[in-house]
């Protein structure tokens, strides 16, 4: 005989206003029912997206220029602090999908409903103001990768261009199923995954100094700016709001307190696999910069490149 299901009463004014028609009423992913309880894969699976969606915030253009400084300024010795940034990363990204589990709210609707009206706007005014700061970062710099890959053929204001239109590439491809944008999302990682490991492993830096570097707190020498650049990079304040947003795209009854406790252990598991993977992705970056630029100078840098595209055949400077 099945259970009555338990009602939360404290929390049935935000069940019921959030019934509302959202962007997510009619695109939610049905979660499948089992007759065992405990862990279960096809539950994963269908919670699986919204962590690795979010996770490209952690793997942004952004996040790869810090590597590089991180690696070429510091050595392997800023490894520590991308790692406890990247744990306090998954633990308010946690937060974030608890609220919008729990409530049905994602943070900006909670937001709106919980602070006056002069809080409110200058916390939205507050939260643009670093979305454009962050998006212009986003712009210039795949701009300028365009302009060297395409050997300055393709010039900057073109490449801003393109960066725009690919934008809104992205925002249309919603419309062809939420899954399927989790997935193409899923591949874009899995190819920076590859490449930035093919890199590590060509390239062999010292293990032992990547795993010192990760767990051992040390700042000998260090530049304190690019540590906190390294926090920065990884925590953005307007990745919780799209975390917290991502989580309504599945079928919950929040109404039964199973099913959110379910759910909220589902995302903590598929949101610290997604961070893994971004974190163990940062670090091939620093490592391989690590070894290959530190304590070079732009001199030694050019002699390289000339010494290898003359004798080596193009071979990688950081090889």
């Amino acid at each position: 005989m099945e259970e009555p299901k338990k009602e939360n009463k404290h929390l049935d004014h935000y069940y019921e206003d959030s019934e509302i028609d959202t962007y997510f009423s009619n695109n939610k992913v049905k979660i499948p029912v089992t007759e065992k309880s405990g862990f279960n894969f096809r539950k994963l699976w269908a919670f699986t997206g919204p962590g690795f969606l979010m996770s490209i915030a952690y793997l942004d253009p952004g996040n790869i220029e810090s590597d590089l400084q991180s690696g070429t300024v510091g050595n392997y010795r800023l490894l520590w602090v991308l790692f406890g940034a990247t744990v306090l990363g998954f633990i308010m990204q946690s937060l974030a999908t608890k609220l919008g589990v729990v409530t049905g709210l994602h943070l900006a609707e909670m937001c709106h409903r919980q602070y006056k009206r002069i809080p409110r706007l200058i916390l939205w005014v507050m939260v643009e103001i670093a979305v454009i700061g962050s998006d212009m970062q986003e712009v210039i710099g795949t701009a300028i990768a365009i302009y060297l890959l395409s050997n300055k053929i393709v010039p900057l204001w073109a490449g801003c261009l393109i960066t725009i239109i690919d934008t809104f590439t992205f925002l249309f491809l919603d419309k062809y199923g939420l899954r399927k944008l989790e997935m193409f999302f899923g591949l874009l990682i899995t190819v920076m995954g590859i490449t930035f490991g093919y890199e590590y492993v060509v390239s062999g830096p010292n293990s032992m100094d990547v795993v010192k570097g990760l767990f051992i707190p040390m700042c000998k020498d260090c530049d304190s700016k690019q540590a906190v650049g390294v926090i920065g990079a990884v925590i953005m304040p307007h990745n919780l709001y799209l975390h917290s947003a991502l989580v309504k795209s599945r079928d919950i009854d929040r109404k039964n307190p199973e099913r959110l406790k379910e759910a909220n252990m589902y995302y903590y598991i598929e949101s610290a696999i997604a961070l893994i993977c971004s974190l163990i992705i940062n670090i091939f970056v620093v490592s391989v910069f690590a070894f290959g630029l530190f304590q070079k100078t732009n001199g030694d840098i050019v002699s390289i490149i000339e010494y290898n595209n003359n004798h080596l055949g193009n071979i990688s400077l950081l090889t």
